[in-house]
């Protein structure tokens, strides 16, 4: 099973060398596949443009697409809207999301960004609750924070990570990752409309032509939401 997931991660980082087609742009066209409900997706009241993440901590693709989101989100200035869809099947990836919650609530929602990453590049010395639970008690030591006794007490972070999953239940999100950038009016997949998975290079060249497309239109009277 480790070497089959070893030949996976090769395989997507071999395709991730493919040069990008064609520049990509922001069309906002209707997404071929399941995704329904985009427009419940919205840019928090500070961004014009954001980018949606839908991601499972096991999940390779995932591993694979986050430092290039990450790359997006720095290189364009936009915020990015993280939302944890664990897989049923990936026993603990659960549990890693209330941590990577914990640590972004209670915490730093920039060291969060990096227990994502640490957490991505351990996958395949993970396999269990109690794998990642000590994952996250030696990264925190390292980090200088000492982890609690019990991460969630009052269920707070689990009730977030479930309202993650319900979002994503409404939208009909299949795949992981799911990434989508997103206007306050418009929406545009980039990961996540069907098996074949998309290529998370896009990212970049779709929210610049996000940003011009909203910076050319009039401006309009953006409603205050509570931020994700």
């Amino acid at each position: 099973m480790r070497c089959s997931q070893t030949m996976r991660y090769l395989s997507l980082a071999a395709a991730l060398c493919l040069p990008v087609a064609a520049r990509a742009q922001f069309t906002s066209q209707a997404p071929v596949g399941p995704l329904k409900n985009l427009s419940l997706l919205k840019p928090p009241s500070n961004s014009k443009v954001a980018i949606v993440v839908f991601e499972d901590l096991g999940c390779p693709h995932c591993a694979v697409a986050h430092p290039i989101e990450l790359q997006a989100a720095a290189q364009t200035h936009v915020p990015i809207e993280r939302y944890d869809l664990p897989i049923p099947s990936h026993v603990w990836t659960y549990e890693g999301a209330v941590c990577a919650r914990y640590i972004q609530n209670r915490i730093s929602p920039s060291l969060a960004n990096q227990f994502r990453t640490d957490l991505f590049a351990a996958q395949m010395r993970i396999s269990s609750r109690e794998d990642v639970l000590q994952f996250t008690q030696s990264w925190l030591q390292r980090h200088g924070k000492q982890m609690p006794f019990v991460v969630d007490p009052d269920g707070s972070l689990a009730k977030q990570v479930d309202s993650d999953v319900e979002l994503g239940r409404r939208l009909n999100v299949s795949w992981t990752p799911t990434i989508v950038v997103v206007t306050d009016h418009q929406q545009q997949v980039i990961c996540g409309a069907n098996a074949q998975g998309g290529d998370p290079r896009e990212i970049i060249p779709v929210v610049e032509a996000a940003l011009a497309h909203v910076q050319s239109q009039p401006q309009r009277i953006k409603h205050t939401e509570g931020s994700h």
